[in-house]
């Protein structure tokens, strides 16, 4: 292999790549719309789950449980029922996905350090927003029975703490591996478009003409490419870090 061969075969590619608007486009403006597209479009956060609360109990302990459940910021009380036989009604409606009941003795038994328990109907028509919806009530359960009005300590102390991502928000999971999928896609694209492309304009004859050898034709085409992935790499970062917070 001769160096001067593979440097005009790169610098052909990288000519060629600047006069074709679609490489062009492929290579700087695809990975920057799919980038945008999936990383608004794909999340895992669940907010404002829409909720109806059935009060049996009509307590201040009991308000003070429900104003728990809405300032988390995860529900949305979409009504208020007296009678737990109306939970039904909205959740088949669709009305609301989870229904919170507190029961006639929660604050007595609250109070006097017995079992406080709180019913959660959940519609598990979609498993994935069911199992997050109980994740959340059970985190909010365990923070309320901290509570100044329940008597002595609680019998565990649990804090756990997140270093990376403490928020949990699913956009710094997500935007990293986004990044990977797409340079993997767009530069597998162009690298066997820049082959297929040779084909069809009859070049390749003329390629195979000249004394270039084929390690030679394949490294003089791939390193165009490869500056290009790389410059695609920083750009997706940069927005990443600008546009989604993500912290790199």
């Amino acid at each position: 292999m001769k160096l001067i061969r593979i440097k005009a075969i790169a610098r052909k590619e990288m000519l060629q790549v600047l006069r074709d608007p679609l490489s062009l486009g492929l290579a700087f403006v695809l990975p920057v719309m799919l980038l945008i597209l999936f990383g608004y479009a794909i999340t895992f956060d669940i907010k404002n789950i829409s909720t109806v609360i059935c009060d049996r109990d009509k307590s201040s302990l009991s308000r003070d449980y429900v104003s728990a459940v809405i300032e988390s910021g995860y529900f949305t009380v979409a009504g208020r029922i007296d009678d737990e036989t109306q939970v039904d009604a909205f959740l088949d409606s669709g009305e609301a996905k989870v229904a919170v009941i507190i029961p006639v003795d929660f604050s007595q038994n609250f109070r006097s350090n017995k079992p406080a328990e709180i019913a959660a109907i959940v519609d598990g028509s979609d498993s994935n927003t069911a199992t997050i919806a109980l994740g959340y009530l059970t985190a909010i359960n365990e923070q309320f029975g901290r509570s100044p009005a329940r008597h002595g300590p609680p019998p565990i102390d649990v804090r756990s703490r997140v270093w990376y991502n403490p928020e949990l928000k699913s956009r710094n999971f997500i935007i990293p591996g986004l990044i990977v999928m797409i340079m993997a896609i767009i530069i597998a694209l162009l690298t066997s478009l820049t082959i297929a492309r040779e084909w069809e304009r009859g070049t390749m004859e003329q390629l195979i003409a000249t004394p270039v050898k084929p390690q030679e034709l394949i490294i003089g085409k791939l390193v165009p490419y490869f500056v290009i992935g790389f410059s695609d790499t920083v750009l997706s970062v940069l927005m990443g870090t600008i546009i989604f917070d993500v912290p790199i």
